[in-house]
């Protein structure tokens, strides 16, 4: 099945480039989930993490961590496997992991297990004590060097509380030889107001101008749970991204999922009754092809998906069609998140 799919892939793009060209390409996937409150059972030391002990407002217990990493790696295991059956995502990032423990606990999961996945991942300063990660198949992302890159506030205000909340994940290594970036995000919540999201964007969009200026040629992949829309300033404005490929600029970052959002209307998230799409994969220019264009001969991007299965969403109930959760309302449904996964499609001529 794979091998039809990645023949009808290279003939597609054959007969973009040339009819009479003869050229084959390779598919990587890039993906991102919310795992939604990942936590282990025992008390980490100055976390607030209390609500997910045995004694806790969840009663979280290891039943229910079991099943939680267990849906968790169900889902990870999947992303990726509509276009790439049987191998997945190359790299995925995660946001509201509690630990290094826990990833220890998720990768060693037997669906993940199989395919070698490993993990980074640097203890942050959030309070609550989620942090980012992100997980990779060695065998196709070589990973060479991992930076958290702190949060700043800029108020007086904000410093003198001390509310140190999550930075942004950054991972420099290569996919099929060429030098890329994951830089996995979290940015604060939507009761803090746009302002604390915007100013995270723009820190996140200082760490993509440092990377471009090392290496121009690196692909740089700006991922996380955005708690914005597309449409909302920290993405158009923070992260200077543009809709249209053909309007993406040299300093411009894409955002493939803007129309997804205005135009299908679909979402990863639901509140009241409509869908938002937090969880977002942007990019920088040197990822993209303008319409036209037909240049693989280094990765560039393909297509973008949301993750999509009926075991995702709620079937009955107040809240039916809405994402699945572990619990709602105090009862735990044995569920997975209350986000949608994304995931990208990358293609590169063969070497």
């Amino acid at each position: 099945m794979m091998k039809k799919q990645m023949i009808l892939f290279a003939l597609m793009l054959i007969a973009c480039v040339s009819a009479s060209a003869q050229k084959s390409f390779s598919v990587y996937g890039v993906g991102f989930y919310n795992l939604e409150n990942l936590f282990d059972t025992q008390h980490d030391e100055g976390k607030n993490d209390y609500e997910f002990l045995p004694e806790g407002s969840y009663k979280w217990n290891d039943m229910k961590y079991s099943h939680k990493l267990h849906n968790m790696a169900r889902v990870l295991s999947e992303l990726g496997t509509d276009v790439l059956p049987g191998i997945g995502c190359a790299a995925i990032g995660v946001s509201e992991v509690e630990n290094a423990h826990c990833l220890d606990d998720l990768v060693a999961q037997p669906e993940l297990a199989a395919r070698g996945y490993k993990y980074v991942h640097v203890e942050g300063p959030d309070q609550r004590g989620v942090d980012c990660a992100m997980i990779y198949n060695p065998a196709l992302f070589e990973v060479e060097d991992v930076t958290l890159y702190p949060y700043k506030y800029e108020l007086q205000e904000d410093i003198d509380k001390g509310r140190a909340t999550r930075g942004f994940l950054t991972t420099k290594g290569r996919i099929a030889g060429d030098p890329v970036a994951v830089i996995v995000c979290h940015l604060p919540s939507r009761f803090s107001g746009s302002y604390y999201r915007e100013l995270g964007a723009r820190q996140a969009r200082e760490v993509v101008d440092k990377l471009l200026a090392e290496n121009p040629e690196r692909r740089i992949f700006v991922m996380g749970d955005m708690n914005d829309d597309p449409t909302n300033k920290s993405m158009t404005d923070g992260f200077r991204c543009k809709a249209d490929v053909d309007k993406v600029g040299p300093d411009d970052m894409y955002n493939p999922w803007y129309n997804i959002l205005v135009k299908q209307g679909k979402g990863t998230l639901m509140y009241d009754g409509s869908w938002n799409l937090f969880d977002q994969i942007v990019m920088s220019s040197n990822a993209v092809n303008k319409k036209g264009e037909k240049d693989f001969s280094m990765l560039k991007f393909w297509k973008n998906e949301i993750f999509r299965r009926d075991y995702l969403f709620q079937q009955e109930g107040k809240y039916k069609g809405s994402p699945k959760r572990t619990t709602a309302g105090g009862v735990w449904l044995d569920g997975f998140s209350d986000h949608l996964p994304v995931v990208i499609y990358l293609a590169r001529e063969k070497k």
